[in-house]
C-alpha cells in the first residue's frame, strides 16, 4: 500500500490517474489470466468504482451481532447526513452530487510519519471484514447495519502517532457545490468529530467502505466513514477527508452547537435522557411506527467490549 508522506515527493510527480487505471486494469486482468485470487482490497478502477459494485473477498467478523439485520433500502432511503440535507430522505435525493472519485485523505498532527491516502490504496490496502452492527441514533431509533471496512486502528498506526496523541479528530469534505446542505448555515461547516485515542484504537471501531458487501451509497458516507458502534450515531463522521492526531480534546460540531444535548463521548447511555426526550426505549427501523419499542442497553449492547474504557469516569458528567 502506498502512503504518500508530506516530505516524500511533489504533486507533479504522482502518477496520473489515467496512468494509474491503466495499471489496476493490467493487473486485474493478469490476475486472472492466471487464476490468481486477491486476499483483500477492490480490484475495480477508479474511474468506475461506484455504489452498488461488490467488494470481493470479504471476510465475515467474529465482532458481528446476530440480529437481524434492516433492509438496505432502509439503510440507504432513511440517512442522518446533513451536508446532503436535513431531512431524512435529502441525503438520498442529493447522493448524486457527491463525486467520490478521486478521493484522498490528509493525516497529521502528533505524528511522526503524516501523509496523504487515497481511497484506492486505502480499499486495497486493508482486508475487509463485515461488521454487522447496531446504530443507534439520539433521535431514539436504531438500525442493524452489514458494514463492511476495516479496524481504524490499522489505518492510524501506518502514519505512527507520538506520545502527545491522546485523542483523533476527524473532518469532512467541505464543497457546497456538491453538498447541497452546506449552502446553508444549520451547522459549522465543515463537520468535525473526535475519539479519544484508546476509543479510536479499540477493535470495535472500524472505517467503513460499505455495506452488505457494495461499495458505500453517497448517502450512508462515501467513500470513507467511522462506525463506532457503543456511540449515537453523530459520532460516526462521514466521507472523510482529514484525520489529525491531538493532544488535547478536539471540537466536535453537534457538542459544539449544543453541548447540553451532545456530550463529547455521546456514548449509548439509557440513564442520560436527551433534554427533549428519553433515551430508555427506541424504535427500530423497518417495523413500523406503531411496533413496540426496545429497551435500549447501556453502550448500545457492548458494554463487556468497552465499558473499561470509561472505569472512573462519571458517564453521567462525562456524556
Amino acid at each position: 500500500m502506498r502512503i504518500t508522506h508530506q516530505s516524500d515527493i511533489a504533486s507533479s510527480e504522482i502518477t496520473p490517474p489515467e496512468l494509474w487505471r491503466r495499471r489496476r486494469e493490467f493487473l486485474k486482468a493478469s490476475a486472472a489470466g492466471v487464476g490468481l485470487i486477491a486476499t483483500g482490497g477492490l480490484l475495480g478502477s477508479p474511474g468506475r468504482v461506484s455504489a452498488g459494485e461488490t467488494i470481493p473477498n470479504i471476510k465475515p467478523s467474529p465482532l458481528s451481532t446476530d440480529e437481524q439485520q434492516t433492509s438496505f433500502e432502509d439503510i440507504t432511503q432513511y440517512n442522518n447526513f446533513y451536508e446532503l440535507g436535513s431531512g431524512k430522505s435529502a441525503p438520498a435525493a442529493n447522493a448524486h452530487h457527491l463525486k467520490t472519485r478521486p478521493w484522498s485523505v490528509v493525516v497529521d498532527g502528533e505524528c511522526d510519519a503524516p501523509g496523504e491516502i487515497g481511497i484506492e490504496d486505502i480499499l486495497g490496502g486493508f482486508t475487509q471484514e463485515e461488521r454487522i452492527y447496531r446504530l443507534r441514533c439520539v433521535e431514539a431509533w436504531s438500525m442493524v447495519v452489514p458494514w463492511v471496512g476495516f479496524p481504524l486502528g490499522d489505518l492510524l498506526k501506518r502514519f505512527k502517532p507520538n506520545s502527545n496523541a491522546r485523542y483523533v479528530a476527524f473532518e469532512t469534505l467541505y464543497d457546497p457545490e456538491q453538498m447541497p446542505g452546506q449552502r446553508r448555515a444549520v451547522l459549522d461547516w465543515p463537520y468535525r468529530e473526535g475519539l479519544r485515542m484508546d476509543e479510536a484504537m479499540h477493535p470495535l471501531a472500524i472505517l467503513a467502505t460499505g455495506l452488505y458487501g457494495e461499495i458505500m451509497p453517497n448517502q450512508n458516507g462515501a467513500p470513507l466513514r467511522l462506525v463506532v458502534p457503543w456511540k449515537y450515531g453523530f459520532k460516526s463522521i462521514k466521507s472523510i477527508v482529514r484525520i489529525r492526531f491531538a493532544a488535547r480534546e478536539p471540537e466536535a460540531t453537534w457538542n459544539m452547537l449544543q453541548p447540553d444535548e451532545y456530550g463529547f463521548y455521546a456514548n449509548v447511555n439509557p440513564a442520560v435522557n436527551h433534554p427533549r426526550w428519553s433515551q430508555k426505549m427506541h424504535r427500530v427501523i423497518g417495523e413500523g411506527w406503531f411496533a413496540r419499542k426496545q429497551e435500549t442497553l447501556p453502550f448500545n449492547g457492548y458494554a463487556d467490549q468497552v465499558a473499561s474504557l470509561y472505569s472512573g469516569m462519571d458517564l453521567r458528567r462525562h456524556f
